[in-house]
């Protein structure tokens, strides 16, 4: 019997092998784009940020964790992924991670968000970029 995630239809869905947001920061804007299947799973769309809106910026050893709240919408599997929106007493916090992966956690001020939970590819040059154009 094959495991869960050695079956490429649920790894791609789950992001196990490949997929994962993308950040461009220019001097007025932070640029997230998600992988297609990241959209679908978490009901998600690319998102425009400006810089002023950001808080404040740092990484996280283990995205996974830090990903509190209750989710709705979007994707959890337990342990290994969790896609979407997650909320908790008013906030709402965009996820995207994968478990043992740092990520990128921005608190927003002024925002459709209160924060983003992101793994990237490179968080903490990510994190030095935000924080340079701020």
């Amino acid at each position: 019997m094959e495991s869960i995630l050695e079956n490429d239809v649920v790894a791609r869905w789950v992001g196990h092998r490949r997929g994962m947001p993308t950040a461009h920061v220019t001097a007025e804007l932070l640029r997230v784009h998600f992988h297609p299947a990241e959209k679908i799973a978490g009901l998600l769309r690319d998102l425009e940020i400006p810089i002023t809106a950001v808080r404040s910026v740092d990484v996280v050893p283990d995205g996974l964790r830090a990903a509190v709240g209750i989710r709705a919408p979007g994707l959890g599997v337990p342990g290994l992924r969790k896609i979407g929106t997650w909320r908790r007493k008013k906030r709402k916090t965009v996820v995207a991670v994968r478990r043992g992966r740092p990520a990128l956690r921005l608190t927003l001020a002024h925002a459709t968000y209160d924060a983003l939970l992101l793994e990237v590819a490179d968080p903490e040059a990510t994190a030095a970029a935000i924080s340079a154009a701020r």
